[in-house]
């Protein structure tokens, strides 16, 4: 089973399927991903795998990064082997733009340092869950980002076209509470959020070009890195694929 992979959104476009419908789909380019590191339950606590996509000029990696990738001799690494500390397998390639880590369960390959990881995974997977983040958009208002309607250009009007209105409820009468609720649609920073599309279907992989197409639109611009992995939610009524977009609320979990 795949465990998921790193890639790129390239944009939207339009292909037919075998019965001549039209079909949007987004194509992203999955991989090729180096597996950096192998996270297991007897020495970290926990099972993941760390991909890296995409690779970076060393001469733009800091030292930190090359380590992670390479055995860097120095001071350090010449204590650690006189001490006898074993050191941990390097993936021996360059230096990686984008690098995350994906929890291992049940059912997944097995996967060793150095391997790469290509779109191959994903040949007999249907449907796949799109994690990225959203375009920013900045400080808005609330006609901008909520679509409220504004107040009415009338007479008795004056610089108040575009405000919110009241954001809370009367004060301590009949058992209010008189504070803002929580979740009120006010103005704010609008975007730049992780945002994970579900159960898109897969509609084709390119094996030649790394390319994965997808049914429907998925988070974050051209160019914007995305992880795709293997969707859990289930098929809803009739084969039918439903498509749900979640993205996670500060300050819970």
């Amino acid at each position: 089973m795949a465990l998921g992979i790193l890639g790129r959104k390239v944009g939207m476009t339009q292909v037919y399927d075998e019965t001549g419908n039209l079909i949007p789909v987004t194509v992203v380019e999955a991989g090729p991903c180096t597996v950096l590191q192998v996270r297991t339950k007897a020495k970290d606590g926990y099972e993941a795998v760390q991909l890296g996509f995409a690779d970076k000029p060393r001469r733009l990696a800091p030292r930190s990064e090359l380590g992670h990738v390479s055995a860097i001799e120095g001071v350090r690494a010449k204590k650690r082997s006189e001490s006898g500390v074993a050191t941990l397998p390097k993936a021996d390639c360059e230096p990686q733009r984008f690098v995350r880590e994906l929890p291992k369960e049940e059912g997944d390959a097995a996967y060793e340092v150095g391997q790469k990881v290509t779109v191959d995974a994903f040949a007999e997977v249907k449907a796949v869950d799109v994690i990225g983040m959203i375009k920013g958009r900045g400080f808005s208002g609330v006609m901008k980002q909520h679509g409220f309607h504004g107040l009415c250009a009338s007479h008795g009007v004056k610089r108040h076209h575009r405000a919110a209105g009241s954001i809370a409820s009367h004060s301590t009468e009949r058992g209010r509470s008189g504070k803002i609720k929580k979740g009120k649609k006010m103005s704010g920073r609008w975007g730049n959020e992780r945002v994970t599309i579900r159960n898109l279907r897969v509609i084709r992989v390119d094996k030649e070009t790394n390319s994965l197409l997808v049914c429907g639109a998925i988070p974050g611009p051209n160019g914007g890195y995305v992880i795709v992995r293997k969707t859990n939610k289930k098929v809803g009524i009739n084969g039918v694929v439903v498509v749900q977009a979640t993205k996670a609320k500060k300050g819970k979990k």
